[in-house]
């Protein structure tokens, strides 16, 4: 009866212990300090020991959703288009002019580029599909010498290999006679 008794304690103290540990290694955890290191060679490892005299790093909490927010909705939002490359900007569409607008021959193109363009990014221009101009580094482009009649503009985002990331909306134009 003692024995059973001593059992029933030692399991209660177990489970207690138990509960006391992992809320110890739960708090532990998400207080661990990361050691950034930077060996002779300049290779960054990161460790989590101070002895490996490296740079103590603030590590900002991971972020979680909710459950309900986790699903996969059945549809794309609505303004979202299929098969379009990621674009590291805000926005990057044309600017002026408008669509439908009546210009004249010569008329600047100008692009609405947020954040500002990379240095290592450059844009094409293309009317009627064919590019307009050599890529540049700008947001500004002008046509020349346009002829009279309709023309579709589209401008091209390229990264630093000159692969084509993105695209503008197509805006069309109208040259006036």
């Amino acid at each position: 009866m003692v024995r059973k008794a001593l059992m029933g304690q030692a399991k209660g103290w177990g489970i207690g212990l138990g509960l006391v540990l992992a809320v110890w290694v739960d708090i532990t955890a998400a207080s661990s300090t990361v050691y950034r290191v930077v060996d002779e060679r300049g290779n960054v490892t990161f460790s989590d020991s101070p002895s490996d005299g490296g740079e103590a790093l603030e590590l900002a909490p991971l972020p979680g959703l909710p459950s309900q927010y986790a699903e996969v909705p059945d549809e794309p939002p609505a303004s979202a288009s299929p098969g379009q490359p990621f674009m590291p900007y805000d926005r990057f569409q044309i600017r002026s002019p408008g669509a439908g607008a009546e210009v004249g021959a010569d008329t600047p193109v100008m692009l609405s580029i947020v954040p500002r363009l990379r240095d290592d990014h450059r844009v094409q221009l293309r009317v009627n599909g064919e590019i307009s101009q050599s890529a540049l580094h700008s947001d500004v482009f002008w046509l020349a010498n346009l002829p009279a009649g309709r023309h579709r503009l589209q401008a091209e985002l390229l990264d630093s290999q000159g692969r084509r990331q993105h695209r503008t909306t197509a805006v069309t134009i109208v040259v006036a006679e």
